[in-house]
């Protein structure tokens, strides 16, 4: 047969396959990991990883300086890899591995040094039509040494599957500091060969001044190396069984490889100790032997388990692909630090022992993450919303203080306010976690009653200056950033919230009244947040576009940043003022796809720009039309910020930092139509509803915490025109408000929308 049309009879059949037998894809399959990772930061790439993953095995390609090089990490346009590291996390990496055939070489260079020679580096160029990876797996070929690389994890192990050429030396490395995105060195390091077919370490690893971990690691080979050589900085030792250093240290092994030799090496890594990585190993890999293929399927079937979670129906198949990748993203951000036994290193550097089922979690801030990840966690997957109350009590028990930015389990500090205590309210509130109230708000109240500052263990703990906001009611300009009176202000109304659940009316009387410290940051005549010193002073020539004194952030977003009052802000402002700022800040921003980094900064000052959806403080703006009368206008713009600010490609993801999750948990959450403006910490938590951006979702309720029901929201005649609501129904009951209760989900039920091209402006207004 002639081989093109052999070649043609072949893809007709497939697309017809494709178009008429509509094979169904499962939500795992819509996920895309490269989208958005051009331009991105160091823990968001390709990188093979489980739900809140320890292990994000995949390729580094960015920076020549040994331990720092800011957004270093994977750069989707850079086709070349320089090697693959295990950790992704923020302010932590570490244990990179790349096998090499080319010239020794074991010092990093950068990646667009020559490739062949002494000095080159150990990187490659990469055919970039070989780099496949789907969740928990990656592949690329290397072009440079003629190898193929593949890789595949559970939650705390990798496997690595190397096809060499023939040649008389293959190497593989193991390299423990090279570029992060945070200036990470190394104290301490050891690398020992236990056996010809193992090899074990450990590197004591520190980060910006906070973050210090040890990090351990087995490494089995599954057939035996002729040879192990090790360095410190440039100083190579061959056959050596055992280096010991600080700074650059690293080692290879050697193989005598045939064409389409296949190498094997099982990594299990720990931050408590080398026998805690065996231990990782032992358990979650050793079972799989070294099919890698068996790995690879192990990871896709635990993904689609929790993608599946959410089922949605209608739509293109580019908004499936991004509400699936921005449902990944939740989970494929944080870290879970506990081994398989429990065992975990306090922020003291103690090891301590979890009860029995329990998980520990670490990643970024929780600034603001109750506008998009709690929310959403709490909906679908309630056993990490618990896992992270836990880890919080277990900080607060072992160390004494609950973490805003726990990473690596370590007092970071990062952000500001203590709104971890969102999370911890809202599960309560939720009844995810109802083990122990009293030591919920314990912690809770500690954090704005006892003044935070410098961890004796290291890193910050607590609210910074606590005792200026409270002698002052707002934090003097000339003392501390402005937007802290705001932060600490959201923090009372949680613990406020707490303390009326317990009964507490003392407590629950003091802190409502001093959640209400942000009202001497309003101007009463400029009807802005503003900056004033310890006088009473306001600040002199404001501009609302200034972010003097304010963290990423200006006075125009700032003065929208109340979560927990909203309709006094409102009334504050004056409806009709709010809304026409309102207006004209999207209306200025939709041609910047409503990203302000599109915008330049002038004279110390941000450029004149309004809605920022690429950063925390300003990712409710949309939905804050359904507060101010005007719930049509919070549905055009969702469903605008959803086609224009995501992206469905590797240069086009988010239009800005997708921060550990929370833009990809914000779009999830809106591409339902649904947002939490307080977070969910009112007694019975409250859903704001918009416009879907599918004809049907279906939310598979968990089993255990929620009986496994099922909740449905149907849009009748949605689409990219038909973005307005025209009337509402919930469980066959008419709905004229923009809320229901978070109950109203969980309890199972339907959610009837009929959808139309133009607003209907009586539907929405009641409350």
């Amino acid at each position: 047969m002639n081989t093109n049309f052999r070649l043609s009879v072949i893809i007709a059949f497939l697309y017809g396959f494709t178009v008429f037998g509509q094979p169904n894809k499962e939500p795992v399959d819509y996920v895309d990991v490269f989208m958005g990772t051009s331009n991105s930061r160091w823990m968001l790439g390709p990188h093979a990883t489980m739900p809140f993953g320890m292990v994000q095995l995949g390729p580094d390609n960015q920076g020549a300086n040994q331990g720092y090089n800011w957004m270093a990490g994977y750069e989707y346009a850079i086709n070349s890899v320089d090697g693959f590291s295990h950790i992704h996390a923020w302010t932590m990496a570490g244990l990179r591995i790349m096998p090499t055939t080319a010239d020794l070489a074991f010092t990093d260079q950068p990646t667009d040094a020559p490739y062949k020679g002494a000095g080159a580096g150990p990187h490659s160029r990469i055919l970039k039509d070989s780099e496949k990876a789907s969740p928990g797996y990656y592949s690329v070929y290397l072009y440079d040494h003629d190898v193929q690389a593949e890789m595949a994890v559970t939650t705390r192990c990798g496997l690595q599957r190397y096809t060499f050429p023939e040649k008389k030396e293959s190497r593989i490395l193991i390299d423990l500091l090279f570029p992060a995105e945070y200036n990470f060195n190394i104290s301490e390091a050891k690398i020992t060969k236990v056996s010809d077919t193992e090899i074990e370490g450990y590197a004591m690893s520190h980060t910006g001044g906070f973050n210090d971990y040890k990090l351990c690691f087995v490494l089995q080979f599954d057939k035996p190396f002729q040879s192990m050589n090790t360095w410190i900085g440039s100083k190579l030792k061959p056959n050596n069984n055992e280096v010991s250093g600080k700074g650059d240290v690293g080692a290879f092994v050697t193989y005598s490889t045939k064409e389409g030799e296949q190498v094997y090496v099982r990594s299990g890594i720990s931050l408590v100790s080398i026998e805690q990585a065996r231990l990782n190993l032992k358990t979650e890999m050793e079972p799989f032997g070294w099919d890698i293929e068996a790995v690879k399927n192990n990871a896709r079937d635990v993904w689609n388990k929790r993608l599946s979670t959410i089922k949605v129906e209608g739509g293109t198949e580019e908004d499936k692909r991004k509400f699936y990748t921005n449902l990944y993203r939740v989970y494929a951000a944080k870290q879970t630090w506990n081994d398989v036994n429990g065992k975990y290193v306090d922020p003291c550097e103690n090891v301590q022992q979890l009860p029995a089922g329990a998980d520990i979690y670490g990643g970024d801030a929780f600034w603001n993450s109750f506008w998009n990840l709690n929310g959403l966690l709490s909906m679908v997957s309630p056993d990490i919303m618990k896992n992270w109350v836990i880890t919080q009590l277990e900080l607060f028990d072992k160390t004494g203080w609950t973490g805003k930015g726990p990473t690596g389990l370590e007092y970071s500090g990062i952000m500001e306010g203590s709104h971890e205590m969102a999370l911890m309210l809202s599960a309560y509130q939720k009844g995810i976690y109802t083990e122990n109230p009293e030591k919920l708000y314990a912690a809770m109240k500690k954090n704005v009653t006892v003044q935070g500052g410098h961890n004796d263990c290291g890193g910050w703990v607590g609210n910074v200056a606590l005792d200026t906001y409270i002698k002052y009611g707002y934090m003097p300009r000339d003392l501390g950033v402005t937007n802290k009176t705001l932060d600490y202000a959201f923090d009372d109304w949680c613990v406020a919230q707490m303390a009326k659940a317990l009964g507490n009316k003392k407590d629950y009387k003091f802190f409502l009244k001093r959640s209400e410290s942000y009202k001497n940051n309003f101007h009463p005549e400029l009807k802005y947040i503003v900056p004033k010193d310890s006088q009473g002073k306001w600040k002199e020539d404001y501009n609302p576009f200034d972010n003097d004194n304010l963290i990423e952030g200006n006075g125009w977003q700032y003065t929208l940043y109340v979560p927990h009052d909203i309709p006094s802000v409102v009334n504050m402002v004056g409806k009709d003022l709010f809304n026409d700022r309102l207006e004209k800040g999207f209306e200025a921003s939709k041609a910047h796809k409503y990203a302000a980094h599109a915008l330049d900064r002038t004279g110390g000052q941000k450029s004149e720009y309004y809605i920022n959806q690429g950063n925390q403080v300003n990712m409710q703006a949309s939905w804050l039309f359904n507060y101010s009368g005007k719930p049509w206008l919070t549905q055009k713009y969702t469903r605008d910020i959803m086609e224009t600010y995501y992206g469905s490609t590797p240069y086009h993801g988010w239009e800005g930092d997708e921060d550990e999750g929370q833009m990809g948990a914000w779009f999830v959450m809106s591409s339902m139509g649904f947002f939490e403006m307080n977070g969910g910490g009112d007694a019975e938590p409250i859903v704001d509803i918009s416009s879907p951006l599918f004809e049907k979702i279906t939310i598979h309720l968990d089993n255990a915490f929620y009986k496994g029901k099922t909740f449905v929201i149907e849009a009748k005649n949605n689409s990219k025109e038909n973005i307005y609501i025209q009337s509402a129904s919930l469980n066959g009951k008419k709905l004229n408000g923009f809320q229901i209760k978070f109950d109203d989900i969980v309890n199972g039920g339907k959610l009837e929308l009929l959808m139309g091209s133009k607003p209907n402006q009586q539907w929405g207004i009641e409350r």
